[in-house]
């Protein structure tokens, strides 16, 4: 193993062994909080999870805010996402999150923190912790957790994209695998093990369109897109949570120029930090990315079920 990967490792162990052995402490908060986090550092489709998830509990009559770290932010503090805000001030996954789904999503460094806000400003309820898993300063009910094909074969930070090891999903109670992944590549005794598809609603695709996107892994966009017959004419990528400058639109506009596209397309979460150049890139397709649960009304059931024997048992 890489040297400074074996660091990394060393330290996320011993913090890990210091939560497990009760020296540092998890806080909690009056309602209930299940968290969707994963291994690596981006690209393995929380944000479409935590948006499936939302929708299911909404279908239940389940209500429930989100807590986010709003990564990519510039502001600081615990913050109530304003959905016609910017993702300069909420980040845009928040920002994606709090559009689709019309709950209250709080943004902070702190998740304890954020989660007193909620409770104080709509009164405890579920609370999903987005991005959770590492976050252990705040207890939490129930653990999901999603792996991809990559997670098993992949490497610590900084030599590969994990943030910790395959070995550590003995802490989840649900363990979610995306994008390929086999069971049969992790640790999963006793876990309950769900399976989960991201798919892509595009319509209205310009055609031959340049493809672009700042997304943790692009190549799986692109891939996605050719499966629905898009063949695109150029491509351009960027760093994930990428903020489009006016530099960037018209080195977009020249490429589509250069390459006779037809137009453009990229994702949802691309086009919140487009910001106001959005209407500089006409026509535009926003492409949304979906995820599907195997048997999910019985993951949820499950899930809730879990939930209210251990708050019993509390």
């Amino acid at each position: 193993m890489n040297l400074l990967s074996s660091i990394f490792g060393a330290g996320v162990q011993l913090r890990n062994t210091l939560y497990n052995k009760g020296v540092l402490r998890s806080r909690g908060l009056t309602g209930s909080v299940v968290s969707v986090g994963n291994l690596s550092v981006g690209g393995s489709g929380k944000t479409p999870f935590v948006l499936l998830l939302g929708e299911l509990l909404q279908a239940r009559g389940v209500k429930f805010d989100i807590l986010s770290r709003g990564y990519g932010r510039k502001t600081k503090g615990v913050m109530l996402v304003d959905p016609a805000g910017t993702s300069y001030d909420f980040g845009d996954e928040p920002l994606l999150m709090a559009r689709r789904l019309g709950v209250p999503v709080i943004v902070g460094e702190d998740r304890y923190d954020a989660g007193l806000y909620a409770e104080k400003t709509f009164g405890p309820q579920l609370h999903l912790l987005d991005d959770g898993f590492q976050h252990r300063s705040l207890a939490r009910d129930f653990d999901i957790v999603l792996v991809t094909r990559e997670d098993a074969r992949d490497h610590l930070l900084p030599h590969g994209r994990l943030r910790e090891s395959p070995r550590s999903l003995d802490r989840a109670d649900a363990i979610v695998l995306t994008s390929g992944a086999s069971s049969d590549s992790f640790p999963l005794d006793g876990k309950l093990v769900w399976r989960a598809r991201r798919g892509i609603l595009a319509k209205d695709v310009p055609t031959r369109p340049v493809v672009f996107c700042g997304i943790a892994r692009p190549k799986n966009f692109l891939l996605q897109l050719r499966t629905a017959g898009i063949e695109p004419a150029a491509e351009a990528f960027y760093r994930d949570h990428h903020a489009y400058s006016e530099r960037d639109i018209r080195e977009l506009l020249k490429l589509r120029q250069r390459s006779e596209a037809g137009g453009f397309v990229t994702t949802e979460k691309d086009a919140i930090n487009l910001r106001g150049f959005i209407a500089a890139l006409e026509p535009l397709a926003v492409v949304t990315v979906k995820m599907e649960l195997r048997e999910a009304a019985n993951a949820v059931d499950t899930m809730l079920h879990v939930i209210e024997e251990r708050r019993r048992r509390a």
